[in-house]
C-alpha cells in the first residue's frame, strides 16, 4: 500500500495571523488517522486547507499521487 495523502510544509494565514506553521505528515492507504489537539491548535484549519476551503500560502498537498492546487 502506498501514500494516499501527503502534506509538506503547509503554512496557512488568516490575514497576518500565521495559523498553521509548516506542518508535514502523510497517510498511507488503509490507515485510520486522527488529529488531536487543544482548541485553537489548527485541526479545522488544516482540514479546510486539505479540502480546498482555504488556500495555503505555501507548502504542498498531494492526494493519490496528484498535486493539489498550490
Amino acid at each position: 500500500m502506498g501514500e494516499l495523502l501527503k502534506v509538506e510544509d503547509l503554512n496557512v494565514y488568516y490575514g497576518s495571523i500565521h495559523a498553521i506553521k509548516g506542518i508535514s505528515f502523510h497517510v498511507n492507504e488503509g490507515e485510520i488517522v486522527t488529529m488531536i489537539g487543544a482548541n485553537g491548535a489548527g485541526k479545522t484549519t488544516t482540514m479546510h486547507a486539505i479540502s480546498g476551503l482555504l488556500k495555503p500560502r505555501s507548502g504542498s498537498i498531494e492526494y493519490d499521487g496528484k498535486l493539489g492546487w498550490l
